[in-house]
């Protein structure tokens, strides 16, 4: 299994490790920060560059399979035993970063009105959420926006933690995704914004609310009975 960097230190931007196994352009490390796609949040990009002849390599995507995590690279070359180094593209981790932390403070406060989040797709450039909610309510979605916006105006830190799943579970809307299920693994990893939100959660935050910026409504959209969906970005 890979250990995964990310999971306890999200702004690692660049690290190395072995090549453990090569099929085509899949290539499994035995350590890595790059992040895969999970869970509504994309995965990341970057290079691999290889310690003795410093040839390099595009990671344009990283995803998991059977358990372990896939890094796809453009082209062949790397072998299994090669010493790489590591390098995220940070600029677009970090959008991704502001973005998932301000998804888990605005669905927070959706939760706190019982109004819960079916879907969710972030992205680099905007982000969207889908929502249970009866009628379209504008002025409502506006406070919501507001709300959020004044809880990251608090400069709240973000922490993240482990918990024995069956204790985890216990804890009110520790999942906050409708139907959802964290892994069935025997610990749960949380993210705690404050007094705000805990949320069961594998994927990365900014350290504190105020690296986020600013939430900003992009469009409100109907998408069939009571299932609403907002488009946003951060600034």
């Amino acid at each position: 299994m890979t250990e995964a960097l990310y999971l306890h230190d999200s702004y690692i931007r660049e690290f190395t490790a072995n090549v453990i196994s090569v099929d085509g352009h899949e290539i499994v490390l035995d350590v890595t920060a790059f992040y895969p796609s999970s869970g509504g949040v994309p995965n990341d990009t970057g290079k691999i560059f290889v310690s003795d002849n410093k040839a390099s390599f595009n990671v344009i995507d990283v995803k998991k399979k059977d358990g372990q995590i896939l890094h796809i690279v453009d082209t062949d070359g790397l072998t299994p035993g090669d010493r790489v180094v590591g390098e995220i593209n940070w600029e677009r981790r970090h959008v991704l970063m502001r973005m998932h932390t301000a998804a888990h403070i605005l669905s927070a406060v959706f939760n706190k009105d019982r109004i819960l989040i079916t879907g969710n797709q972030l992205g680099a450039d905007k982000s969207r959420m889908d929502f249970d909610m009866e009628t379209i309510d504008r002025e409502k979605i506006n406070g919501y926006i507001e709300a959020a916006n004044k809880i990251i105006s608090e400069n709240v830190s973000v922490e993240t933690s482990s918990m024995k799943r069956e204790d985890a579970m216990k804890i009110p809307n520790v999942v906050k995704l409708a139907n959802a299920l964290p892994p069935n693994i025997p610990e749960l990893r949380l993210v705690k914004i404050g007094a705000y939100d805990l949320q069961a959660d594998g994927g990365c935050h900014v350290k504190n609310t105020s690296e986020i910026g600013k939430i900003e409504l992009l469009s409100v959209e109907n998408k069939g009975k009571s299932n609403r969906r907002i488009y946003y970005k951060v600034i």
